[in-house]
């Protein structure tokens, strides 16, 4: 106990020494932003697309709109495949050996995402310990290095070719993860690399139920069925019974809120909650502040960001600003620049700001995953905020859930129509619906707007799914674990359509 201690006061003290970095760039965030973006100029600009679009003649920001588009993955596709097929000084210097196959749910086609060696450290590496440096800034009684982190990564080998490997993300991160890092988790790297979910989830619960375990880090879902089963192979009645000592629960990758009241529930006791904004192309965002909803913008992780305003977003004609000029309250599509090679790169993600001194921020939505069958302009944000008042106020929990339109035929109007996988149903659907649908009133204008005497859109149908529906229906995909998500929001009925029919 005496050498978990010291260990323990040791690390702490190490990772603190961060914060005076952290707060440097709070203060000054224009000038580190400006001096990412010109650095990483100068380092590319011989590289087949620093040549193409004239790196080494970039003098200001409006050089490098003029000079560089904004693209899509499909866009800048082209060029990854090159690296892929091991050419080096393609969009980055060198060669890039590691790709992020990504499982995004906008489409069912994989998504190859550069990991260079200073992406790894400056930026993917680097946001780890800033996680931990805040955390232990914010509490410095923790005891979070006497005790396991118990990590719940993707379930994803690492393949090889053309010599280079791809994989899921968290698998390249452990793969490349600093021993220290390693005595300190749970569970080991040959487990936490297993592919196929269900035998990852009975080794994972037989190597965690006996450890020590002081915090978790995942993706909330995932990390909710992993919980309940191991509750149910040792037969406690909560977390904390097993694991005394876990005291934060580190979470991206999905809003909590719909998780919040059902985490307290299964763990038994209170807990610190840290939110993370990472992705296969960057870590944007940590929750600097204790109780808090909103992240820190990490402003010298190697991305330089721009923000195209969701009001003017349009496909064909992608206009975006500098972090200068972006306002508190609005939707904005991010773009970024990265340390991997990424320029000028839609990411898919939307933001809202919270705060310009510092830059805090809220993830909002996706571009392609949205309501706006009739200009209600429905974000999952709205939903997820409407969705948890609407549990409050009925006794109910939700863990999954996906919305789409029905579109009007025959002269009648529209609908919003959702399918609720309830943890706790609600004694009264109709009040459940009713509170909804009152919620997103209030908080989407354009929405109250196409509800008015049901002229556009009438009252949410809603409908209950039978228990675990939607994880079998991942499971069919072949979407299990992982940085997988179910799709909130679709402007279609892609999604909803095979789940009513499994529903019946």
């Amino acid at each position: 106990m005496a050498t978990k201690a010291l260990f323990n006061t040791v690390v702490n003290w190490f990772i603190r020494q961060r914060i005076d970095q952290i707060q440097n760039f709070m203060k000054h965030p224009i000038e580190t932003q400006n001096g990412v973006l010109f650095s990483q100029l100068y380092f590319a600009e011989n590289t087949d697309y620093g040549k193409i679009h004239g790196f080494s003649s970039i003098s200001n920001y409006g050089d490098f709109v003029r000079n560089v588009p904004i693209v899509t993955y499909e866009d800048f596709e082209p060029y990854i495949e090159k690296a892929r097929q091991g050419h080096p000084d393609i969009f980055w210097p060198g060669y890039i050996r590691k790709f992020a196959k990504s499982s995004g749910t906008t489409n069912a086609k994989s998504k190859f995402i550069p990991i260079s060696e200073e992406s790894l450290e400056d930026c993917h590496f680097k946001a780890g310990k800033d996680l931990l440096s805040i955390y232990a800034n914010n509490h410095p009684e923790n005891n979070l290095f006497s005790n396991k982190n118990l990590r719940l990564g993707g379930s994803s080998e690492l393949y090889e070719n053309f010599n280079t490997k791809f994989g899921d993300l968290s698998a390249i991160m452990i793969e490349n993860l600093p021993f220290w890092v390693e005595i300190t988790t749970t569970p080991s790297k040959k487990v936490s690399l297993m592919s196929e979910w269900e035998s990852k989830l009975k080794a994972i619960i037989s190597e965690v139920k006996n450890e020590d375990v002081g915090s978790l880090t995942g993706v909330p879902s995932w990390m909710m069925v992993l919980l309940q089963r191991t509750l149910a192979e040792t037969g406690y009645s909560t977390i904390a019974q097993l694991w005394p000592n876990l005291e934060v629960f580190f979470h991206g990758g999905i809003s909590f809120k719909p998780y919040r009241e059902q985490y307290r529930k299964i763990i038994g006791k209170d807990i610190n909650y840290y939110e993370i904004y990472n992705a296969s192309e960057g870590f944007f965002g940590i929750q600097d502040v204790s109780r808090s909803d909103e992240m820190l913008l990490m402003l010298d992780y190697g991305i330089f960001y721009e923000f195209i305003p969701m009001e003017k977003f349009d496909p064909n004609n992608l206009q975006a600003i500098p972090l200068e000029e972006v306002e508190v309250g609005k939707n904005y599509a991010m773009v970024i620049s990265t340390n991997s090679g990424l320029w000028r790169y839609l990411i898919g993600d939307t933001v809202r700001f919270t705060s310009i001194h510092p830059y805090r921020i809220r993830i909002s939505g996706r571009t392609k995953h949205y309501i706006n069958a009739f200009g209600e302009e429905l974000m999952i944000d709205n939903v997820e905020t409407a969705l948890t008042k609407a549990c409050e106020a009925t006794d109910s929990a939700v863990t999954d859930f996906t919305g789409a339109p029905v579109f009007m035929q025959n002269g009648e109007s529209g609908a919003h129509e959702w399918i609720f996988e309830f943890s706790k149903n609600p004694a009264d659907l109709d009040h459940f619906t009713q509170v909804f649908d009152n919620q997103l009133k209030s908080l989407n204008s354009d929405y109250e707007a196409k509800r008015y005497n049901n002229m556009t859109l009438k009252k949410p149908v809603v409908h209950v799914a039978k228990p675990q529906l939607f994880y079998q229906w991942m499971s069919e995909r072949g979407k299990l674990g992982g940085q997988n998500k179910v799709p909130r929001l679709s402007n279609d009925r892609e999604y909803i359509d095979p789940l009513l029919k499994m529903n019946q």
